[in-house]
């Protein structure tokens, strides 16, 4: 049994960020309700082209990812009969999950106090741009402005003279922004379990950010230094041969991260068929070691540019300390660590990332996305409306 079995959420959201949060709820066994506009549907089901790629047909990846696992209901929150509809499965759910901004709220009826007067235990989730409070906080944004560019990750990794900023890839703040904003919904459902109160739960985008490069932001603070990526081909660490980046014969890359070098030295010296410089006196010590950290990278890479990376892959097999291939997104597809794990699933006829948390060492059971409104009659059904009741609805355009 999965831990959120038993539990209905409302989604009344668009795009990527809040609706990835259900998409999280859905693989921990939520019965999650998609609510779309009742004619267009979520304007993220027309999303083809995400940077240079472009998606003909269906399945769509763009609206796969964050919608698996849910049922979609078309309906129109502007009638009457369509609002109540929608407070009749708010009286039947748990959590009420949106990502409209506060203006939109109040005009469709759906803010906090709308839906708990409803149903006073529901838990009320807000996905946001840039927070609740604040002079900005009835703006709206997506993930490449509130959390990539504002929330300081863009300059901190785009080297000094390259023009512009290095973007992220589609929906990258939106999917860690939903993750954290399921967490946040399935700590308040604990909550209300051990003490019958209900929460109203925020996650930004612009929070995300802040939280995701929170490290690299504290240090910077701390010293009241802005935080500088290297120049591309910089070595990694000033001080430190084991932890940057380095070429292979096949113009792949493979990353060190060994933060105690004297502790690794000997080891990689081993590995790479260069016994002779664990004693070598340049490197006998880490403090020796950072003093000559550029004369050791530079034979470092001399050495490892002089094998493929699945050559070094098969011999680093054994090494000690941590290190790690570069791989795009297609390598990442056939990396027989990550298939192991199923961090990637078969849908059908797509791979989709499963969210990262598993219950029991197993992975999430993941389900394909609805077709737009696919789930309309069922879900008016399970609210106990009768045919002629549907057919009404259907007339009056309040659900499609």
């Amino acid at each position: 049994m999965r831990p959120l079995e038993g539990i209905r959420v409302l989604e009344v959201a668009m795009y990527g960020f809040v609706p990835s949060a259900g998409a999280v709820l859905a693989d921990w066994g939520a019965d999650v309700i998609k609510v779309e506009h009742a004619v267009t549907g979520d304007p993220q089901r027309g999303l083809r082209q995400t940077g240079t790629l472009r998606v003909e047909g269906d399945p769509n990846p763009n609206i796969e990812h964050a919608n698996r696992g849910k049922r979609s209901l078309g309906l129109d929150m502007t009638r009457p009969e369509g609002r109540e509809v929608l407070h009749d499965l708010a009286r039947r759910s748990d959590v009420f999950l949106t990502s409209f901004l506060p203006g939109h709220r109040r005009r469709f009826g759906i803010d906090v106090d709308d839906i708990r007067a409803v149903n006073p235990r529901i838990i009320y989730a807000r996905g946001s741009a840039l927070g609740p409070r604040g002079p900005e906080s009835e703006k709206g944004g997506y993930d490449m402005t509130a959390f990539w560019a504002r929330g300081g990750t863009a300059a901190s990794i785009t080297p000094p003279g390259v023009e512009g900023m290095i973007s992220p890839t589609p929906a990258y703040g939106d999917t860690i922004s939903g993750t954290n904003l399921a967490g946040g919904i399935a700590a308040a459902l604990l909550r209300r379990e051990r003490t019958g109160e209900p929460s109203v739960v925020d996650v930004s985008l612009l929070g995300s950010g802040v939280w995701a490069n929170g490290q690299a932001t504290a240090v910077s603070l701390h010293l009241d230094k802005s935080w500088v990526a290297p120049v591309p081909g910089a070595h990694g660490s000033p001080i430190n041969p084991l932890s940057g980046i380095y070429a292979t014969a096949d113009d792949r890359y493979l990353a060190f991260v060994m933060l105690q070098p004297g502790k690794f030295w000997a080891d990689v010296c081993h590995h790479i068929d260069h016994p002779e410089l664990a004693d070598d006196p340049r490197f006998a010590t880490a403090e020796l070691l950072a003093a000559n950290t550029e004369e050791a990278v530079k034979i470092l890479r001399t050495v490892l540019a002089g094998r493929t990376l699945a050559e070094w892959t098969e011999r680093f097999a054994t090494l000690a300390g941590p290190w790690a291939p570069v791989q795009d997104t297609l390598q990442v597809g056939a990396d027989a660590q990550i298939r192991a794990n199923e961090y990637l699933l078969r849908v059908g006829e797509i791979d989709l990332a499963a969210s990262p948390v598993q219950f029991d060492t197993t992975a999430p059971s993941l389900g394909p996305a609805p077709e737009f409104a696919a789930q309309t009659e069922e879900i008016l059904r399970e609210l106990g409306l009768d045919w002629p009741r549907i057919i009404e609805l259907k007339e009056a355009g309040a659900v499609t």
